[in-house]
């Protein structure tokens, strides 16, 4: 049974959903998190967690378990087969967290709901929002056959989202889609096992990133990508985009998907009482690994200013949080874009990119501003003088 009425309603458990909810429970405030999924997914595809994720993190507790199951990586290459055309240096990041973290989301997810759990919270799932309308100053939520007061409701429901299309908010972007293929795999490498890296090919870019245990995760923008791609495939991906003189060679599929994404982002992310955060305000292609980062960040802002809400302070601080956040969204929709328009330049025009990513990482503030932006640490608000 659900409870008749909650402080805050947070649809979607995946990390922007789960991040809110324990933003908001470490306030006092009583939070309520449902998902339509019966059980968490596994096997989910967000494999980094930058800097300035794990600073946004630390202040709800979460960064050091998640540490604790995680390669860090200090340096992430842009590549084109064999010859490193960028190498971005995380260990220089002015940050506690110098570094990127690699580590499956489902394990970001589990750990989050264990920090939930501590404080009594528990995911709510197999749960379908099939209503929303406003009741006072809040929402009336219809959640399969039972009904739901909701002083606020949050969105944090992915692409789809139904919080969005019930709220009416827009969502507007390119028609276009992108097909990705995804898979962790075992594979025999020359490649380091601390160091991301994305390889720009003609074809798409291909993402290579080590997980603990030895598993590598791929991530590649291809035509149209298969629902379970085998080894032979991947292998093919890695012989046509990575490593030319040393070749991978997959040696083992733990498990392979696919997803398509649009490149848009919502008209807003506030309607009265309800609000958006993470895929359900904006999607993107994966390159440079911003997507769950953004998403977190939204969550951790949003919680903090629905709480301070609910402690009396202005509606106004929901305003801020939607003036500040959906900038940095269409800030991450144009650099994710651009990751993917310099691995599909033509022929012609690659001696000419290579020469400028080769440029950019011999300038030492180049070189230090990229690796601001791909941490995230660009988007943190100055520290007050």
């Amino acid at each position: 049974m659900l409870p008749t009425s909650t402080d805050v309603l947070v649809v979607g458990a995946g990390p922007t959903g789960l991040a809110t909810a324990l933003t908001l429970a470490r306030r006092g405030v009583e939070v309520t998190v449902l998902d339509r999924l019966a059980a968490p997914p596994t096997t989910s595809r967000a494999a980094v967690v930058h800097a300035y994720t794990l600073e946004v993190l630390d202040r709800i507790d979460v960064a050091a378990p998640l540490i604790a199951q995680a390669v860090r990586t200090p340096r992430f290459t842009v590549r084109d087969r064999d010859r490193v055309l960028l190498s971005v240096p995380f260990h220089e990041l002015p940050s506690r967290f110098p570094y990127a973290l690699l580590v499956s989301q489902a394990v970001t997810e589990a750990v989050l709901t264990e920090k939930l759990a501590e404080l009594g919270v528990q995911v709510r799932r197999s749960c379908q929002l099939t209503g929303l309308s406003r009741a006072g100053d809040g929402m009336l939520a219809q959640v399969d056959d039972e009904a739901l007061r909701a002083r606020f409701v949050v969105g944090a429901d992915g692409l789809h989202s139904t919080v969005r299309r019930l709220a009416g908010i827009g969502f507007t972007g390119g028609s276009d889609e992108e097909s990705f293929v995804l898979a962790d795999v075992r594979v025999r490498s020359v490649l380091p096992r601390d160091e991301a890296a994305i390889f720009l090919a003609r074809s798409g870019p291909l993402v290579w990133a080590p997980l603990p245990g030895g598993v590598v995760r791929l991530v590649a923008a291809v035509a149209s990508a298969p629902a379970e791609p085998d080894a032979a495939y991947l292998q093919a991906l890695l012989d046509e985009r990575g490593p030319a003189r040393r070749p991978d060679q997959v040696t083992e599929v733990l498990w392979g998907s696919r997803f398509r994404v649009h490149h848009r982002i919502a008209d807003t992310f506030r309607a009265g009482p309800v609000l958006l955060a993470g895929d359900a305000g904006h999607v993107h292609s994966p390159a440079g690994g911003q997507g769950m980062n953004l998403g977190i960040c939204d969550a951790v802002a949003l919680g903090t200013a629905v709480a301070d809400v609910l402690d009396g302070g202005p509606e106004t601080l929901l305003d801020d949080y939607t003036a500040r956040q959906r900038p940095m969204a269409e800030d991450v929709l144009s650099f994710a874009a651009g990751l993917t328009r310099l691995a599909g330049v033509s022929p012609a025009r690659r001696p000419a990119r290579d020469m400028l990513l080769r440029l950019l990482g011999a300038v030492p503030p180049a070189r230090r501003r990229i690796a601001l932006r791909l941490s995230g640490l660009s988007h943190r608000e100055p520290t007050p003088g």
